[in-house]
């Protein structure tokens, strides 16, 4: 079955459910991502190094899973719906007041604050959608909607390249605030997940779940496998894209707008990737998907590494993060399957986020060791070969969660 009969068998609730995670998830990605477009410009401003201003990148992984934690128990005990919206309006406002910030001081407090917010969306809004959706292309539409991070960064690269010379970083955040109209959409147009609507009445009739860590506790192994598994995959994301477009602005030289073009280029690669492999993962399985994207990226780290001119740099960057995403378009149908009912909303998102604690100063060793080396180019190959070997080492521990059935209990 291709993919656009996989949505025409949605009903419009399903499809509007899938449509409010895709678009919220893309609008946060497109809020984190323009600070990394806007790294070396932040720096001039306030007169410092690189790597001081990629401290920002820390705060906002190192917080992410306090976000997990707030607003994934908030869309477990008060539902995925209403805890969406307020998590995006959070956000949008966190990211709206970057734009005022008089001091890398006070930015470095937002993009904490900012890390909050962006921490509680990928949870709520995976929960959301396959809580909804049937189980038939799980893997197909978990490829597109983890895309949604992909759509973010294209977003990025597109509004750095066309506006940042007009606006400067400082209105790039500004644009940053419009997700908070996507909250009128959600409000009109979407329904509350039935899965936790069922968990409701039960609730209702007497069936009341148990304290909050005492559930996480039920199920720690999965949750530590979890934990370690997104640690390998936040690596390989984070570990390929933020230090990026600081190497082709200042290891390759290129002007704002090359970086931005290479940027839509590579994401397009992360489209294709995530779509791929999360509809392949329905047919060879989850963990089967994953290890072969992680290890198809370690021919292509030659190309995206070490490539001197803007051809074979976007061709490099192209391949490597179809490979990156391809893995990464598995993920929301995988942690959701593996995620027991009474805390799905915030056991998948808190692993995925406390993966991004450990790995949060992934961005600030990595420009720390190309400015003491003089050169980015042997952190980027290094990072890739390691993180794909960690990554389809792990992937082969777990267990295959196909098709399995979400229930509320």
């Amino acid at each position: 079955m291709n993919v656009g009969e996989h949505f025409r068998r949605l009903t419009r609730p399903q499809r509007n459910a899938f449509l409010a995670a895709f678009l919220s998830w893309s609008l946060d990605a497109l809020d984190f991502f323009l600070l990394v477009f806007c790294i070396p410009a932040i720096a001039g401003e306030f007169h410092t190094q690189v790597s001081s201003v990629a401290e920002a990148v820390f705060l906002t992984l190192a917080f992410r899973p306090v976000g997990a934690l707030l607003f994934g128990a908030l869309a477990d005990r008060f539902g995925r719906k209403p805890t969406l919206i307020v998590n995006i309006l959070c956000y949008s406002a966190v990211e709206l007041s970057c734009a005022f910030a008089p001091s890398l001081h006070s930015l470095l407090v937002l993009r904490a604050l900012f890390g909050v917010a962006m921490g509680g969306v990928w949870g709520i809004g995976a929960a959301l959608t396959f809580e909804t959706l049937p189980k038939e292309g799980r893997g197909v539409f978990s490829g597109i909607l983890q895309e949604g991070y992909a759509i973010g960064y294209l977003l990025a690269a597109g509004a750095f390249g066309l506006l940042f010379h007009w606006i400067g970083w400082r209105g790039l955040f500004m644009i940053g605030a419009a997700p908070a109209l996507l909250v009128f959409f959600i409000r009109s147009g979407v329904e509350e997940s039935p899965v936790w609507l069922a968990a409701r009445r039960q609730h209702a009739a007497g069936v009341r779940p148990s304290p909050l860590l005492g559930r996480l506790w039920t199920y720690a192994p999965t949750f530590l496998f979890l934990i370690l598994l997104m640690t390998a995959f936040t690596s390989f994301s984070h570990g390929t894209q933020d230090m990026y477009p600081t190497f082709l602005l200042k290891g390759r030289g290129f002007s704002p707008g090359t970086v931005g073009i290479l940027g839509v280029i590579y994401n397009i690669g992360s489209l294709a990737g995530g779509f791929v492999f999360g509809t392949l993962s329905d047919r060879w399985g989850r963990r089967r998907a994953i290890i072969t994207a992680a290890l198809l990226a370690i021919p292509i780290v030659p190309l995206f590494a070490y490539g001197t001119t803007p051809v074979i740099l976007g061709l490099g960057a192209f391949m490597m993060q179809f490979m990156v995403q391809g893995a990464w378009g598995v993920v929301p149908a995988y942690l959701t399957e593996l995620s027991p009912g009474p805390v799905r909303a915030i056991f998948p998102g808190l692993a995925y986020q406390l993966g991004n604690l450990i790995t949060s100063r992934n961005l600030v060793v990595q420009t720390t060791l190309a400015e003491r080396i003089g050169s980015y180019s042997p952190v980027l190959a290094g990072t890739v070969v390691l993180v794909a070997v960690v990554l389809a080492t792990v992937t082969a521990l777990g267990t295959e969660s196909r098709g399995r059935e979400l229930s509320a209990g």
